[in-house]
């Protein structure tokens, strides 16, 4: 990280950003739901929050590098814990040069010819550097892969911003952080599109969009897998459980979108319950945090895409490999709250999706109701 720049007009935009702006959510939080009973405030509410949009939004205009929504995704999303991201220094060539390949399997269209070239040359190059026992080129492989897959994560993201997709938490469409995040967005795509002279920047969803963000979904799986191949699939698991802002706008994604998304957490489910149970304490409580993030989080997503569009999403012996994961890594969790948290929302959106019957949990779900009731039983 770099020295902060301390002049007055940092210092402003630091507290601006860091004091001033939770605070206005909070109490934008508070007027909604006052909002429902009293329409005036519902009118405070909604007068307020366009003048604070319109703000930021000439904020914006005259500080370009000022940016609220993607100052690293710091802001306005939940915090992750650094201990977990790999050091990346960039100072090796060959580092840089995978990197790099990476980076330009995110920008090239899968149409183009030369997509196939750059991807097989990214293949050739991680396989190069695995093969040999030489570990810098093995933390090569790992730095940059990860780098890559933080990168494709928030590129997927901004993808689904920019279509129209909205969070969807706990049932409900633009909770919290997550709505005033999007409404930011939409002014700050805006204010954008004006000094660019493009019209049509709040319309309807693009079909190319859409098919991008399905090439930004089939990068992560692909990201993912190499990332358990070079042994640095705890990696890709703690990302993904901490992409909660993905996993509420994959909830009003489309079908198609949805289904890529799905396999992404299938895959990472298995890596997440495969990790070592010979680590240390500190190590194994760090990952039962992790495993039950990522349930929170994608839990939902499993409930609802299932069932898929043409095709299923994943085969009948799949969905039943992964029940059983889910089952294992539900019973890692040592204590019954958090159990029961999981379980209560598995059965809320279960419940919900008609068209699917799957993952089907009741068995973890009667376990934790035999557990709980024998703790009311005085022994």
């Amino acid at each position: 990280m770099g020295v902060i720049e301390t002049t007055p007009t940092a210092l402003a935009l630091l507290i601006l950003r860091n004091l001033v702006t939770p605070a206005l959510i909070r109490a934008h939080e508070s007027l909604v739901n006052l909002g429902e009973k009293y329409k005036l405030l519902e009118f405070v509410r909604s007068f307020f929050i366009t003048c604070f949009l319109i703000f930021l939004s000439l904020l914006h205009s005259f500080l370009p590098s000022f940016d609220l929504i993607r100052d690293h995704n710091h802001l306005l999303i939940s915090p992750k814990t650094e201990n977990h991201a790999l050091t990346y220094d960039g100072d090796s060539g060959i580092a840089r040069a995978l990197l790099q390949i990476l980076s330009l399997i995110n920008d090239i269209p899968v149409s183009s010819r030369k997509y196939e070239l750059v991807r097989s040359l990214a293949e050739k190059l991680i396989e190069e550097n695995q093969s040999g026992d030489v570990e810098v080129l093995r933390l090569a492989n790992r730095t940059s892969l990860s780098a890559a897959f933080e990168r494709t994560l928030s590129q997927l993201e901004g993808t689904m911003m920019e279509l129209g997709y909205e969070p969807v938490v706990n049932g409900r469409v633009g909770l919290g952080y997550g709505q005033v995040r999007y409404q930011l967005n939409r002014v700050f795509r805006a204010v954008r599109s004006v000094k660019e002279g493009t019209l049509g920047a709040l319309g309807g969803r693009p079909r190319e969009g859409v098919k991008w963000s399905e090439k930004l979904a089939a990068e992560l799986l692909w990201l993912s897998q190499k990332l358990a191949a070079c042994g640095c699939g705890e990696e890709a698991v703690w990302r993904w459980a901490s992409a909660t802002n993905l996993a509420w706008f994959a909830l009003s994604a489309e079908p198609r979108l949805q289904s890529s998304l799905v396999k992404v957490s299938a895959f990472l489910f298995k890596q997440a319950k495969d990790w070592g149970l010979e680590e240390i304490e500190g190590k194994q409580q760090q990952q039962r945090q992790i495993r039950k993030k990522m349930l929170v989080a994608w839990l939902p997503l499993l409930c609802k895409a299932s069932t898929g569009t043409d095709v299923p999403v994943l085969s009948t012996s799949e969905k039943a490999e992964l029940e059983k994961v889910l089952e294992e890594l539900i019973g890692m969790m040592e204590q019954e709250e958090e159990q029961e948290q999981v379980l209560s929302l598995w059965l809320q959106h279960f419940t919900c999706c008609p068209s699917s019957d799957w993952p089907d949990l009741l068995p973890s779900y009667d376990r934790w109701c035999t557990t709980a009731r024998r703790l009311l039983i005085p022994q």
